[in-house]
């Protein structure tokens, strides 16, 4: 059952991180990404679709069919708690505050 807990939690916080990437990189825009700063569009599509494919097989390996609910809440409380740490990280980055 820890399982469950554990990586519907982390499903959301790292598709959270995954859904900005990938929409920069779509948009042709560079981001900073762990391979360097700034990254990319084409780095910054697939760091961000490797995201969401990690928080993808994370809620598979889960379990979290029989507990639905219980998952949506922790992916969601996740996903919020990554959101609010990457707003508040890029709104104090100089480059995004000229």
């Amino acid at each position: 059952m820890w399982q469950l807990y554990v990586f519907s939690f982390l499903a959301g916080a790292v598709g959270a991180n995954g859904i900005p990437h990938f929409i920069k990189g779509i948009t042709g825009e560079k981001h900073q990404t762990p391979f360097g700063k700034p990254s990319s569009a084409t780095i910054n599509v697939a760091w961000g679709w490797t995201n969401l494919v990690v928080a993808m097989l994370l809620l598979y390996w889960g379990h979290v069919h029989p507990h639905i609910l219980r998952a949506f809440a922790l992916v969601a409380i996740g996903g919020l708690l990554m959101s609010l740490l990457l707003a508040d990280t890029w709104s104090k980055h100089p480059e995004h505050n000229k």
